[in-house]
């Protein structure tokens, strides 16, 4: 029996691993689970799955928490360090799908404690990548990827020498502005940004991954995670979304991961990791596929992902910078604060201002780059244009 603790188990990557947990119960057990403040979702996945421990990130949900469990004997908490003592709870495979740079402690309290990580959370890796990867090392961590391209590198990988690997590329499918003109795109509004024609996501991925953002700090992750150079590091536009990463190497030989669009792939071979389980997603059928099409991505009508490659190239504490800027930049846009167009001006801008110098070492280091690149975006974004109505 393997324990499992879900770090945003209410998510859309939660509730997919909830769903393969749920069928492989001889299997799995779950230890812990977390959410950001759905209270009354996080009480019924605790009570249905037997959790031992819930914690809420927002504080101000812990009353209803607490009401929802009472009797329950699950033990509750709330904050962000009630998440963090999540993670480090004796388990197996801490599962962690929190949003945001906010992940970043939690992934570190749960290697602290020797527990295996299957990571979701790509700001961990963008905004203190050499930091969680060192972690992992001197504990001898495996960091098992979530991300299906990241997933797909890792099968692709298996059994190959690093030395032998000339280039590793991952997939987008290009978002729902794969083919709209640059200025569609910046005049673009939020219901727009949040069709994804792929994956339901949570918003702040969902609009990351329209303005292939995403993709950028995916090829970050991918630099960490697989301590690859950037200069081997490719991404390409997929929209059929079957093939999820490929690795080239030294004697011409591609290997590529194909699958459903669907995140149960990952997570269940993650979940079984090294063995393989049973997954309910959809088969591929190639004669109904019948082909596959590739483009190179358009820098100049995706300038985010020309930062966040810029960002990778340069290194230090520029992911650092990107990954802070690009939070607030979308949760303005979401709030219809600013407009689409902007979210990369602001990034750019900050990027410019606070981007020189060494990368976090510690997490004092982290938050102090951090917020001040938080700051420096809510500056940059007072001088941005009113959104088009």
């Amino acid at each position: 029996m393997k324990r499992i603790t879900l770090l945003g188990a209410t998510g859309s990557v939660g509730s997919s691993a909830l769903d393969l947990i749920g069928r492989h119960r001889d299997r799995f057990a779950v230890e812990a689970v977390t959410a950001n403040g759905d209270a009354a979702g996080l009480a019924r996945i605790a009570r249905a799955f037997g959790a031992r421990f819930a914690a809420v990130a927002d504080a101000t949900a812990y009353p209803a928490l607490k009401s929802a469990l009472a009797g329950s004997g699950i033990e509750v908490a709330a904050g962000a360090a009630a998440v963090s003592e999540a993670a480090a709870r004796p388990a197996d495979l801490v599962l962690a799908a929190v949003s945001g740079a906010a992940g970043v402690e939690p992934v570190l309290a749960a290697i602290g404690q020797g527990t295996s990580i299957a990571l979701a959370n790509k700001e961990s890796l963008a905004a203190a990548g050499a930091m969680v990867m060192a972690a992992a090392r001197a504990r001898g961590i495996t960091v098992l990827p979530v991300d299906s391209e990241h997933n797909a590198v890792f099968q692709a990988l298996a059994g190959s020498r690093m030395e032998d690997v000339e280039t590793v590329w991952i997939t987008a499918s290009g978002g729902p502005f794969r083919t709209w003109d640059a200025a569609r795109i910046a005049a673009a509004v939020p219901e727009d940004a949040l069709k994804h024609p792929n994956y339901a996501m949570g918003a702040k991925i969902t609009v990351d991954s329209a303005g292939l953002m995403n993709k950028g700090l995916e090829l970050i992750e991918a630099h960490h995670l697989f301590d690859i150079a950037p200069e081997r590091l490719k991404a390409v536009i997929h929209p059929q979304q079957i093939v999820h990463g490929m690795v080239g190497y030294r004697d011409g030989s591609v290997v590529a991961q194909l699958g459903a669009a669907d995140m149960r792939v990952p997570i269940a071979h993650c979940l079984g990791w090294p063995e393989r389980i049973d997954g309910p997603s959809r088969r591929l059928n190639f004669a109904e596929i019948g082909q596959m099409t590739f483009e190179e991505p358009d820098l100049a009508r995706f300038p985010a992902l020309r930062l966040a490659i810029e960002a990778m190239q340069t290194g230090g504490r520029a992911p650092t910078v990107l990954n802070a800027a690009n939070e607030v930049a979308v949760e303005a846009f979401l709030g219809r604060s600013i407009g689409f167009g902007d979210i990369a001006r602001v990034v750019g801008e900050v990027l410019e201002a606070l981007g020189s110098g060494p990368a976090p070492a510690t997490l004092d280091d982290l938050w102090l780059i951090d917020h001040a690149a938080r700051d420096r975006a809510r500056v940059s974004m007072h001088r941005a244009p009113a959104p088009a109505s």
